[in-house]
């Protein structure tokens, strides 16, 4: 486990570092552009208006693959939970969302990223910043109304823990709704490698089946897995982002791969 969390670390520091939204291969949610026609995973997961009201470079440095916020409902006077919060714009759009008397609580393991959230969101009072493993968070039991997370979840290496630990931390009613990468069907070991190389958000990631499967496992009710976004290979753009696979594998990957919304609640 350290090894994997370590390596996430360093790809994620190093990123930030460099002020870059994609941190190359094997790295965070990116994804390519360009010559291979493929979209990357983070953009256009925010309309507009929303991020205008976001300071500009907030933008610029997300790696997420979704919009946890779409589902989530945040109320003014939550308490809210973002796992590997990162840069902080998720924090920020939070912390309007539950207003003065609520509280938002980012939980992020990478320095560089804490260091980055707390200038990014310098005199925001509702906001504080943790450091810790998403596996084991520094946070109190029954204390959190919502839980959110922008593709964080599938590069742990124990997310039963993570979602142990999510149970735990919620209150009775709380609400788990994060975004996440996520495999619609089976693929080949090669297949996942080359995926991976193209974003750092796929070795990881469960069948949508899985992860469902391991959310009622730990106790949560109303469990859904919404796919949000389906990453389509077509040939001629295969080719040309994964020249190494065959053209049958190309084929295999084409459809496979999904952005999704998770959710669910934990019993009153």
């Amino acid at each position: 486990m350290d090894d994997i969390r370590n390596y996430v670390k360093e790809r994620y520091a190093q990123a930030i570092k460099n002020k870059s939204s994609c941190c190359g291969s094997g790295g965070c949610c990116c994804g390519t552009t360009g010559a291979s026609g493929i979209p990357s995973m983070t953009r256009g997961n925010y309309d507009g208006a929303t991020l205008e009201k976001t300071p500009e470079q907030m933008a610029d440095q997300s790696f997420g693959c979704g919009n946890p916020f779409t589902e989530a409902r945040i109320h003014p006077g939550e308490t809210v939970l973002d796992l590997g919060s990162g840069a902080g714009l998720d924090l920020f759009l939070a912390s309007e969302m539950t207003g003065p008397y609520g509280k938002v609580i980012g939980l992020d393991m990478t320095d560089e990223m804490l260091a980055t959230a707390a200038e990014n969101l310098k005199g925001i009072e509702n906001v504080s910043l943790v450091k810790g493993y998403i596996e084991e968070m520094p946070v109190e039991s029954n204390s959190v109304d919502v839980i959110i997370s922008n593709c964080v979840i599938n590069l742990s290496p124990d997310k039963g823990k993570v979602l142990k630990e999510a149970f735990r931390v919620l209150r009775p009613g709380g609400r788990f709704c994060v975004s996440d990468t996520v495999f619609l069907r089976p693929v080949t070991e090669r297949a996942v490698k080359n995926l991976a190389a193209w974003s750092g958000c796929i070795s990881g990631a469960l069948r949508e089946t899985e992860y469902a499967e391991k959310m009622r496992e730990e106790g949560f009710e109303e469990v859904e897995v919404r796919r949000t976004k389906v990453y389509s290979f077509p040939d001629a753009m295969a080719a040309m982002a994964f020249p190494e696979l065959s053209g049958e594998e190309r084929n295999e990957i084409n459809g496979s791969l999904a952005s999704a919304i998770i959710m669910g609640k934990k019993p009153l």
